[in-house]
């Protein structure tokens, strides 16, 4: 289209202004593009100049790139071309920004871009330019112009536009006035006044007469068409995202107390590889037979598949690892650092595991006869066999590590141990024991779980009559089972919150249903009975109050009571925390101790630091603690960053249902005197394939599939997007399965 305004206008114009003058225009179809450089030349109409505008809009798509040209002179205009050599370029989409858009413009052009970034984002590319950068789109947005989808921005960006010709604000608020876009004008203001502006080096002012473009090539006869020329129309330029691999955090591994890669060593077993699987595992968990039978695995409770048709049984491909895998550990002999470690349970072991692979020295002081803590001496056998206990230790020891049994340091020790060693970490786990204050609490037959366990566990305890097992972790758990083994006629776990509240493994408590343990909710015991032996529990009932710290309801005891008979007490209601064993003016703070403000090199790991009172939380702190002396600095938290996949994105329809393998269970005819081992585990690594592999790419095929223009190909390390032709429709991102892929803005992705 051409007019020029019927009457000289009073507006100014710009000094700078050379003419003739081209602008060309590039957007996306639904920015308003071909619509700004229309008025664009109905503000130079305002001054009395000569205009020419159209559009070249191409595919006929929302998002295609779209093309728009202006020219301006004082004589009519009769040159019907696009403009190859802009004077003025205008770019509505950062996205664009590549040699197909910036083609053609020379020294001196005004180049003005709606970008979200600054000037320093642009430093060295455009410094021969006249330089101008607005976030015309964030604008729009918050002046309401256009829809929440899609943005229009030309009226914005024309604000910025006019900053760069140096017209004052006045003339353009006349121009939108007389335009019939006042409405528009105060996100023309906010442009305006935003818009920031880079002079070129050397300033050079653009050429008023476009160098010729050349002679056209010869057109070929049709009979010289026999060759397949490749398409040239590059439909990448059409979008503003492209698809990115990447791997996502699976709600598995992000749940894992000691940081295994889950999804890493269960697609390694899920391929066929059992030493890959394990060399994966074993980065991280030096007890993986230990942990694929206690753990109470918060990766299946979080596991994605639970949504579906039941999560993968992780623990148990785990323990199918930790006992079936026979991978000789690589190990060094450099010595850097001579580590002491105090405690030989999980924590302790962990510790000592991860400084050894590294080719530290390092040596264990345990208090007891042998390693293992409360692996060895609080977990029954017929949960924790000893020679799956023994597997694990086996390998530590193989590492190098010494051990110092019958070693039971003081705070004098600790000391000594700073001087004579470059570390020490601390793993004492867990204080006494908590006792319970009611009544008749020291009549004989009343004792401690975890001494009744230790007990078992060394030799043949007879437990007969009727017991009654108080608390509801897993001690209370291994109390109550044991006591049958032992002898026990009934054995009943009174309880001071509701089942769901119970913090012992859900298998656990079904286990010992099926045993023939009773439970008794919202009771918990306020005095005991007898002639110098107990013979009556007085049991008070509980009601749920107001949610704790925990989130549980916290339990009020009420006055209302009844009896029960017993022969024989268990209480298992939790150990006190402490560090007994710290020298007089030492503190811990951050997982590592203080002497008058000034840190030692002594850090603190598992129970005695955390709390956190499972297996394995102990294992991934102990690791920490390594990590930690290592690097010389204070312990950090276990890393949770990522961005989880959810259930909601992964794709159910890609899979078909199956039920979880279950752990085959032996449950024993007779329990008197029967340790063995009840679970016996997964009979195969067959379980592995229900894994879905949440955010990480299994080369399923599924996005080179889904890919209407074949534009993904395959490599060698996985897939290639050819983004010359990449669209950017997202369909491979929306069918991946397991959310392994994502559409990201084309500035974002890291070339």
């Amino acid at each position: 289209m051409g007019y020029r305004h019927p009457s000289e206008s009073s507006l100014a114009r710009s000094d700078g202004l050379v003419l003739p003058l081209e602008v060309r225009v590039h957007g996306r179809g639904g920015q308003g593009g071909v619509t700004c450089a229309k008025l664009i030349a109905a503000l130079y109409t305002q001054m009395g100049l000569h205009v020419q505008t159209f559009g070249d809009y191409g595919s006929e798509r929302s998002g295609a790139p779209v093309q728009a040209y202006t020219r301006v002179d004082r004589t009519p205009i009769r040159n019907r071309n696009k403009i190859y050599r802009p004077d003025h370029l205008i770019v509505l989409d950062e996205g664009l920004i590549g040699a197909q858009v910036l083609q053609g413009i020379g020294p001196g052009t005004v180049l003005l871009l709606n970008t979200h970034a600054g000037l320093e984002a642009y430093r060295g590319r455009f410094e021969q330019y006249r330089l101008g950068v607005v976030d015309a789109t964030a604008i729009a947005r918050e002046q309401g112009i256009g829809s929440s989808s899609v943005v229009i921005i030309n009226t914005t960006i024309l604000g910025a536009y006019a900053r760069l010709l140096g017209l004052p604000l006045a003339v353009l608020e006349q121009a939108y006035v007389s335009l019939g876009l006042g409405g528009d004008f105060p996100a023309a203001q906010h442009a305006y006044e935003q818009v920031r502006i880079a002079e070129p080096l050397q300033r050079i002012a653009p050429s008023a007469q476009p160098a010729a473009l050349g002679e056209p090539a010869p057109v070929a006869a049709l009979t010289d068409h026999d060759k397949d020329v490749p398409p040239t129309l590059k439909t990448g330029t059409w979008s503003n995202q492209i698809p990115v691999y990447g791997d996502h955090s699976a709600p598995c591994n992000l749940a894992c107390p000691a940081g295994n890669d889950v999804v890493g060593f269960v697609q390694a077993l899920r391929g066929g590889n059992v030493e890959e699987a394990a060399a994966i595992l074993l980065r991280t968990q030096p007890l993986p037979s230990v942990c694929g039978r206690v753990c109470p695995a918060p990766c299946m409770q979080n596991c994605n598949r639970s949504a579906f048709d039941g999560a993968v049984n992780i623990r148990g491909l785990e323990r199918w690892i930790g006992d079936h895998a026979e991978l000789s550990l690589p190990s060094r002999r450099d010595a850097a650092l001579h580590v002491a470690i105090v405690g030989g349970g999980p924590a302790g072991l962990s510790a000592a595991y991860q400084l050894a692979l590294r080719g530290h020295d390092v040596t264990i002081y345990e208090a007891g006869p042998a390693l293992g803590g409360v692996l060895r001496n609080g977990i029954p056998s017929f949960r924790l066999p000893q020679p799956a206990l023994e597997r694990d230790i086996d390998r530590i020891r193989s590492l190098g590590v010494h051990i110092r049994c019958n070693a039971r340091l003081g705070g004098d020790d600790l000391r000594n141990l700073r001087r004579g060693h470059d570390a020490v970490i601390v793993c004492v786990g867990f204080g006494p024991a908590v006792d319970l204050a009611a009544n008749g609490h020291d009549l004989t037959g009343i004792r401690q779980g975890l001494d009744f366990l230790a007990a078992a566990k060394q030799e043949r305890v007879a437990l007969p009559g009727d017991v009654v097992v108080v608390g509801g972790g897993n001690t209370a758990i291994d109390c109550a089972r044991t006591a049958l083994r032992c002898g026990a006629a009934t054995v009943t776990i009174a309880y001071r919150r509701a089942r769901q509240d119970m913090p012992a493994i859900a298998e656990e408590i079904e286990e010992a249903e099926r045993e023939g343990v009773r439970f008794l909710f919202h009771r918990l015991p306020v005095a005991f009975t007898g002639s110098a032996k107990v013979s009556t529990a007085v049991l008070a009932e509980v009601e749920a109050g107001s949610p704790d710290a925990s989130g549980r309801r916290r339990p009020v005891v009420t006055g209302r009571t009844s009896s029960m008979p017993c022969d024989a007490v268990l209480l298992a209601l939790g150990q006190k925390s402490g560090l007994d064993l710290l020298p007089d003016g030492w503190t811990m703070k951050d997982g590592r101790a203080h002497e008058g403000g000034q840190a030692l090199p002594v850090w603190f790991a598992g129970d005695c630091a955390t709390g956190e009172g499972t297996v394995t939380h102990a294992v991934g702190n102990g690791r920490l603690a390594a990590l930690a002396v290592l690097e010389g600095r204070a312990m950090a938290a276990a890393p949770a960053d990522g961005t989880r996949v959810a259930p909601g994105q992964i794709r159910f329809s890609h899979f078909d249902l199956a039920a979880p393998n279950g752990d085959r269970q032996h449950l024993p005819s007779r329990l008197a005197g029967n340790f063995d081992e009840v679970n016996l585990g997964l009979a195969d690594p067959g379980e592995a394939e229900r894994c879905f592999s949440c955010g990480h790419c299994t080369r399923c095929d599924t996005c080179l599939v889904s890919c209407p223009d074949g534009v993904i190909y395959r490599t060698e390390d996985g897939y290639r997007v050819d983004g010359e032709y990449c669209k950017g429709c997202g369909m491979c991102a929306a069918e991946c399965p397991r959310s392994a892929m994502e559409m990201q803005e084309k500035h974002e992705v890291t070339p």
